[in-house]
């Protein structure tokens, strides 16, 4: 009787969840006081949570080569903050960073052992950020906590990242994942809470993801050797 082998091809459709950590520095370039010499680095903090989301791919196998294309979305909480340089109103803020949202779109090569397949994987990434100084006093009328000013953007990177994945079942895997993406450095100017201009940073990001995912493949199959 034939061995049966794991069919990995395939369209296939998941969910996944997990937790992630982005790296976040800050540099003052300009604000409604003038514009420094040189920039100002305001420093640097984790924004950690957890995220939770989904992926559809395709994958194409050629005996233990397996490719594939993925598309894969994530709402995220991650959020983080550190102490900035200057002052409201007199006193320390805090610079506050947030990511609501990652997205990933990537080419992905693998080597199968059987029901065992090991990949890599690399394309664009895209994530949601807002950026806030928040006060961390009573300041007059305004209370911890305040906003005063804010800045929001969609920014465009790359990914890079590797897995293994096992089939339990005809159709069905499970798999573990990381991805690091390499999001660079963008200029942002935050608008206050009058609306009028207050600064422009610029802020370097790197991001951490760290996944379990469950994939089912329609016509997955065992087939015979």
């Amino acid at each position: 009787m034939a061995a049966p082998v794991y069919n990995w091809a395939g369209f296939y459709i998941g969910l996944n969840g997990g937790g992630a950590s982005s790296r976040n520095c800050w540099n003052l370039t300009n604000s409604s006081g003038g514009t420094p010499p040189s920039p100002l680095s305001e420093g640097c903090h984790d924004a950690m949570g957890a995220l939770f989301g989904g992926q559809i791919g395709y994958r194409w196998q050629m005996t233990n080569l397996v490719f594939g294309l993925e598309a894969r979305g994530d709402w995220t909480n991650l959020k983080g903050s550190n102490t900035g340089i200057g002052t409201f109103g007199g006193r320390p803020f805090s610079n506050q960073t947030k990511i609501d949202d990652i997205g990933l779109f990537t080419g992905q090569v693998g080597y199968a052992w059987n029901n065992v397949l090991g990949y890599v994987k690399g394309g664009a990434a895209v994530t949601h950020d807002n950026y806030s100084g928040v006060s961390q006093f009573e300041n007059g009328p305004f209370p911890p906590g305040f906003t005063f000013d804010q800045a929001t953007e969609t920014r465009w990177g790359g990914a890079l990242g590797t897995g293994i994945e096992y089939g339990f079942a005809p159709g069905w895997s499970v798999a573990v994942e990381y991805d690091h993406l390499f999001m660079g450095s963008s200029s942002n100017n935050l608008i206050n809470f009058m609306g009028g201009f207050d600064r422009t940073e610029s802020v370097k990001q790197d991001v951490d993801l760290g996944t379990v995912r469950v994939n089912y493949t329609f016509n997955g199959s065992m087939f015979a050797k």
